[in-house]
This record gives C-alpha cells, sequence and structure tokens, in this order.
C-alpha cells in the first residue's frame, strides 16, 4: 500500500515570476500527515495558510494563461508547473513559504523545482495514500478544445496537439505516469507562446519576466534564441501543466485523460467535474476507490425485482451503491414531466415533501430487501420520525438518498435517510419498517 509523502528537511529556491516580474524566494518545509499542499505569504503579517485546492482557484477571467490561487485578498500566481513536481514525486504533504505573489518561473518547467525536492529527500509518512477513482466518464469541452475522462486502474494521458502553425503541426502522445516517467518524459518540457502573441499578452499584463530562456517563442519560421529540448516538447508541456492542476484534486487521481488543445481553463472545468463527482460519490457513502458495481448498482429494471412499486410511484431511478444490511444510495432525477408538478404549486412547481420521504422510504426498502433470504418479501413503511425539510425540489433537480440501517432484525427495520442536491441536504428523517412475507 503506498503511503502519503513529505520531504524530509527544509530547502529554498529563488526566482522571478515569468508574469509578474517580481523577485520571489520561496522555502519548502516537511508537513504532518493530511495537511495537504499548503502556501503561506511570508511577505504579508497574518497571513492565513492557502490550500492548494479548488476551494481556493481564482477564477480564468482574473488569472489567464495560469493556475492560481486566491484567499482573503491575497494570492499566489502561476502554480501549476510546480504542482506537476509535487504530482511526479507524490508528495502529498508540504509547507510552501513564499515573500511574494508569484511562483518563479525558473526554466519555463518543473525541472529545478523537480531537483530541488529531490535534493531535499522524499519520505514516506505512517498514513496510506487516498486515490480517486474515477466513478464515471466525465466529458467537458470549449470552443474547439474538449477533454474526455473515463475510469482506469492507472493515470494516463492521452494528448491531441493541434495549432494553426507550421511548427505547431498535429501530434498525438500517450503517457501512463507511473513510477520515473514524469522526471523522464515532461519535467524538462518548458511553456512557450506563439511570436505573435507575445506583444499582446504584454499588453494584458502578463509575460513580464518572460524571456527567451524561461518561454520558447515561437516564430513563422522557427524557435527564436533557442533550441527544443525535445522534438515534440510543446506537447509535452501541455500535459505537464494538465498533471500540475489535476493535482489540484487534493489527491491522486486514477483516470484516463484524453484530451484536445485543453489549455488551463479547460484543465480546470474539468478538475471541478471531477470534484463534483467525487462529492456526488462521497455524500452518498461510497469510498474512495469504490468501483461501481463491486457493491452493488442496480437499474430501474432490477429495483422492480426488489420492490413491489411500479411506475408512477416508483420513485427512485438506480441505485449507484448497497452493502447489504449497513447503507444503500439511490438516484432521483426530478424532471419537469412528474405528474405530481401538474397539481402541487403548478405555477411554480415543488416536489411534495412526501414523496421525498417516499423515496428515501424506497431506497431503505431496496437496502433491506436485497439480501437472499429477504427475497419475496415485503417492506411495509410503519413510522416516520424526526422529520425535516430544509430545502425545496424543483424540476431539474437531482436527489442523491442515502440511507443507513440503525437497526435492522428479522422482522424490523430501523433506518435513518438523508435526501441531498447539490451537497446540500433537502430533508431527512427516521423510518421504521415491517418485513413480511410477500
Amino acid at each position: 500500500m503506498d503511503r502519503q509523502k513529505t520531504i524530509a528537511k527544509e530547502v529554498s529556491i529563488n526566482g522571478v515570476g515569468i508574469h509578474t516580474a517580481h523577485k520571489v524566494n520561496i522555502t519548502f518545509r516537511p508537513a504532518k500527515v493530511d495537511s495537504g499542499i499548503n502556501f503561506l505569504r511570508t511577505d504579508l503579517a497574518s497571513t492565513p495558510l492557502i490550500k492548494a485546492s479548488i476551494e481556493y482557484l481564482l477564477p480564468q477571467g482574473s488569472s489567464m494563461r495560469r493556475t492560481s490561487l486566491g484567499k482573503d485578498n491575497i494570492q499566489i500566481h502561476t502554480i501549476e508547473h510546480l504542482m506537476a513536481a509535487l504530482s511526479g514525486l507524490d508528495i502529498d504533504n508540504i509547507l510552501i513559504e513564499i515573500d511574494n505573489n508569484e511562483i518563479p518561473g525558473m526554466d519555463g518547467s518543473s525541472r529545478e523545482f523537480l531537483e530541488i525536492l529531490s535534493q531535499a529527500g522524499v519520505v514516506e509518512q505512517e498514513k496510506p495514500r487516498q486515490y480517486y477513482f474515477l466513478k464515471e466518464p466525465i466529458f467537458v469541452e470549449e470552443d474547439d478544445a474538449s477533454i474526455v475522462a473515463i475510469p482506469s486502474q492507472d493515470f494516463k494521458i492521452s494528448y491531441i496537439l493541434n495549432y494553426n502553425h507550421p511548427l505547431l503541426k498535429i501530434e498525438f502522445m500517450e503517457i501512463n505516469l507511473n513510477g520515473n516517467i514524469f522526471k523522464d518524459e515532461l519535467a524538462s518540457a518548458r511553456t512557450f507562446c506563439l511570436e505573435d502573441e507575445a506583444s499582446r499578452l504584454r499588453e494584458q499584463g502578463l509575460g513580464g519576466g518572460a524571456t527567451y530562456d524561461n518561454t520558447i517563442v515561437v516564430g513563422k519560421s522557427g524557435i527564436i534564441k533557442n533550441k527544443l529540448r525535445y522534438e515534440n516538447e510543446f506537447i509535452r508541456h501541455k500535459i505537464l501543466d494538465l498533471v500540475g492542476d489535476l493535482f489540484l484534486l487534493g489527491q491522486p487521481i486514477r483516470s484516463h485523460i484524453i484530451a484536445l488543445r485543453s489549455g488551463h481553463a479547460l484543465n480546470l472545468k474539468l478538475l471541478k467535474k471531477i470534484d463534483q463527482q467525487r462529492q456526488r460519490y462521497s455524500l452518498g457513502g461510497v469510498g474512495i476507490g469504490y468501483h461501481p458495481g463491486e457493491e452493488g448498482e442496480l437499474d430501474r429494471e432490477a429495483i422492480m425485482k426488489i420492490l413491489p412499486h411500479r411506475p408512477p410511484f416508483l420513485f427512485v431511478d438506480k441505485i449507484i451503491s448497497l452493502k447489504q444490511g449497513k447503507y444503500a444510495v439511490g438516484i432521483k432525477n426530478v424532471t419537469k414531466d412528474e405528474y405530481f408538478f401538474k397539481g402541487h404549486f403548478p405555477g411554480k412547481p415543488v416536489m411534495p415533501g412526501v414523496l421525498i420521504i417516499e423515496a428515501m422510504a424506497q431506497v431503505g426498502g431496496v437496502m433491506m430487501l436485497s439480501p437472499e433470504e429477504n427475497r419475496g418479501k415485503l417492506a411495509y413503511f410503519l413510522a416516520a420520525d424526526n422529520i425535516k425539510f430544509r430545502k425545496t425540489v424543483v424540476p431539474g433537480d437531482q436527489l442523491l438518498l442515502r440511507v443507513e440501517a440503525d437497526k435492522i432484525k428479522s422482522k424490523t427495520g430501523r433506518v435513518h435517510g438523508k435526501a441531498l442536491v447539490d451537497g446540500k441536504v433537502v430533508s431527512e428523517a427516521d423510518m421504521m419498517f415491517a418485513l413480511v412475507e410477500g
């Protein structure tokens, strides 16, 4: 089992921000297990820690062509190359002290970060790493760029580069990121821009610290005042950026990522979608590493083999997780065509609260009737206590219905149910059932 990692000792590095041109010093310090990757602005008084996570991402409109974090008006810009190095070294926990607002550009790649962190030594800690295995495919697109993420046991990236430029022809690269692959194949690939972009970027306040040494500038007839480290350095750097952006998930991911012309904006859009999936499964009680089908995923047809309910009174579309006698998690997609909206606040449709409770009860019934010894029995809904309705449910919402067993006996069962929309509890209740022969 892989364990969490940090660095063995403190190390420092300095340079110039590639966009701000600010001189900056960084000190890397070891950190405790489960603390994650945190930044601390030492040039400011009483500054808070800024965790490298989705929560603190700055919007792309205020952080163009780079990935940046912010909290309480305190910002850390251009973190992607450093994040890629941390991912490549499997470093989970580290404190990064910085005395300005941008990570130094160094040579435009991850190489110098990788080298200084390797000098510090990477050490295992006492707790295991928690990987996130993608559960369902995710697709994002923006203009002529797109990314598909599909479940996989590995972290694999397939990238298609396609610029309207003779030196940036259509290219394909696929890489499985394990072992020393990042160090050997990606870490030294440098950032780049087109010559005709440079003046426009400067007008936008970008690239103030960019030079021909830390940025590959691509002219119409060739590379300006520099040489490529790899024949396909451009596509390698695009993959490097993607690795760094995805490490903001806060844990290593296992998925096959297939990207066409993606950049930071689309990478982060994918990151947010992955996080939404993770939250949905986490709220449903599905642990890290769960694969659909292992503990029981049931479609509508399978549910109807367990429950006697039929449309229009079957309120569960599918069971996404089931552990017999322990818990069950179901999904109800609330559409505008639901029959009850015709009469329940028809001018402003709201799902009746009693039907939300009934939907939770049906998930509870599946959980109790799923064991072989209970097949053919009926689960009669006897009572409900401690009912709470916290938010309205409207057309377009997706109800996540989680039911946990409190006490299950041969003839009775007591469960606690929660219904959530977008991660927020809309209703909950304690429910009692009787199990009788059908």
